[in-house]
């Protein structure tokens, strides 16, 4: 049942298939959404599972855009009951699994046209599903987290979805009765969270783009090294050191890591020295152990504040930069770029997937691409986007 489109190939497969893969690529470079009030990553699980299950049922793009809503809200809303970040300390769950389950399984389910009684029997069966642990915090080649972000929940999600589209019934009350999913995960609010401003308060709308192709904690510490850049215009020889505040739970995600683009300490040398960070710059792993980026990396040091941590879920950073002269300059971030309470413009959204896009599927395609997505209330089938994600 070919059914499907793999994003930048010309695989076509199954929709539970294409969802697995699809999530995993839209994690594989830390380039997706997030969502701070639900500790989630709720695009690159929602959205897969959207298209795969769009392209099988043959929807409008209005139901499309529909189905990602609904995903955002109903994903996001679980792990705030939950207690995000604390819960999956306390817990050891992966909130960002849990989170992208009940999403991608919200978003598969409408776009199947499932019925008020089925949706209720595909909660129960994404809540047998439900699993992810925190020790992804461990994957040091992001391999396995772009499957527990991503890929294991589109693929979640859309199984159950399709389990009853095609017949499946269930426990119509997975959220309240005996055995229910709150008894087995513990939340730590009430379970009226779950429905808190459904209808009312759409969580796409509280979700953050990344402008910088990085881990999210590097975003602000990026944005405060640009400004002083621009404002100062010194080069990085005259830096005699760069102190980078970031919240306490935060810098241990991105200090010093394997990975160039959650390592804080190389993508601030990668900053100093080539005025910008790129996508080609932040995954280039040669640079790591390149002299010109080495010798300024030793002069970043991050510190671990503790008043930035009571902050979160708001990513600031302060970063203070001493120059050889002995001029000391300081930038505090307080809205990232891209965040919802300072948001990239739609130029800005664009630019950024023309350099992502364009060296997989050249330039023409990408703005063929780029149109259809900002015009998808016109798409009568959302098959008609299989052309445009198709490497030629």
């Amino acid at each position: 049942d070919r059914v499907a489109t793999v994003v930048g190939s010309n695989v076509l497969c199954g929709a539970i298939d294409a969802a697995l893969v699809n999530g995993m690529l839209a994690h594989s470079d830390e380039t997706d959404d997030t969502h701070p009030p639900s500790q989630s990553h709720p695009g690159c699980s929602v959205v897969p599972s959207a298209l795969a299950a769009g392209e099988k049922f043959g929807i409008d793009g209005t139901r499309f855009l529909r189905a990602v809503a609904l995903g955002y809200d109903i994903g996001t809303r679980v792990t705030i009951t939950l207690g995000k970040l604390e819960y999956m300390v306390e817990s050891h769950r992966s909130t960002h699994s849990l989170s992208g389950e009940f999403g991608s399984a919200a978003a598969a389910g409408c776009a199947a046209g499932l019925n008020a009684q089925q949706m209720r029997w595909l909660l129960s069966y994404t809540a047998q599903q439900a699993s992810g642990l925190a020790s992804w915090q461990r994957d040091t080649e992001h391999v396995e987290k772009a499957f527990d972000f991503g890929g294991m929940p589109a693929r979640t999600g859309t199984t159950a979805a399709l389990l009853v589209q095609a017949g499946g019934t269930g426990v119509d009350d997975i959220f309240s009765g005996a055995d229910n999913f709150l008894e087995a995960f513990g939340p730590k609010n009430g379970a009226e969270m779950l429905v808190e401003k459904l209808g009312e308060r759409y969580e796409v709308t509280r979700t953050n783009f990344k402008k910088w192709t990085v881990g999210s904690p590097i975003q602000a510490p990026l944005d405060a090294l640009e400004i002083l850049l621009n404002k100062h215009r010194f080069e990085a020889d005259q830096v005699r050191e760069v102190v980078v505040r970031v919240a306490t739970d935060e810098a241990t995600i991105v200090d010093n890591r394997e990975i160039p683009d959650i390592s804080l300490q190389h993508l601030v040398a990668v900053m100093l020295v080539d005025k910008n960070v790129t996508f080609r710059s932040a995954h280039d792993k040669a640079r790591m152990e390149d002299p010109a980026v080495l010798r300024q990396r030793v002069k970043v040091r991050l510190v671990r504040d503790d008043e930035l941590e009571r902050r979160m879920p708001s990513r600031e950073a302060i970063v203070e930069v001493t120059l050889a002269n002995g001029t000391r300059l300081t930038e505090h971030v307080e809205a990232v770029r891209g965040t919802v309470e300072n948001p990239m413009t739609r130029d800005e959204v664009a630019a950024k997937a023309r350099e992502l896009i364009t060296p997989v599927l050249g330039a023409a395609a990408c703005a063929r691409l780029i149109e259809t997505v900002l015009n998808l209330e016109q798409v009568n089938n959302v098959r008609e986007l299989r052309p445009l994600l198709q490497k030629t």
